[in-house]
């Protein structure tokens, strides 16, 4: 996507950048999509707009919820709503507390997974690129 921005913006809390931190490639193809994946045999994501080049997904997260491991495509996403996630990548397993209208841009994730452990819903937009 042209136009994309940095994954370290002024405006970015740094906890909303940790929570893309490890997206340098391209999915895992033997790992579902954010859109496939779910939680407890229950999708996370829904699909609100496609084109032959991208994709957008909102993503809510009540507490208590996450997203099974999954992989994303180059990709932009936005907080709706904030909330604080636990997220289990590469680099391990922390805990970041994300901000309401923080955002990040990202090449890639080979692959991640994220609970929502606080006591507040976290909604996503994410723009895919196909």
């Amino acid at each position: 996507m042209s136009g994309r921005r940095p994954v370290a913006r002024l405006a970015a809390p740094a906890a909303f950048v940790a929570f893309a931190t490890g997206c340098v490639t391209a999915g895992n193809l033997s790992l579902p999509s954010a859109l496939e994946a779910g939680w407890e045999g229950e999708r996370v994501c829904e699909l609100r707009h496609q084109t032959d080049t991208h994709r957008v997904l909102r993503c809510t997260f009540p507490p208590g919820v996450g997203h099974e491991r999954h992989f994303h495509p180059a990709h932009y996403g936005y907080a709706l709503s904030g909330g604080t996630m636990q997220i289990t990548d590469a680099s391990g397993t922390r805990t970041v507390d994300l901000a309401t209208g923080a955002d990040y841009s990202s090449d890639g994730t080979p692959w991640h997974e994220v609970v929502n452990v606080g006591d507040t819903p976290v909604i996503y937009l994410i723009v895919e690129e196909l």
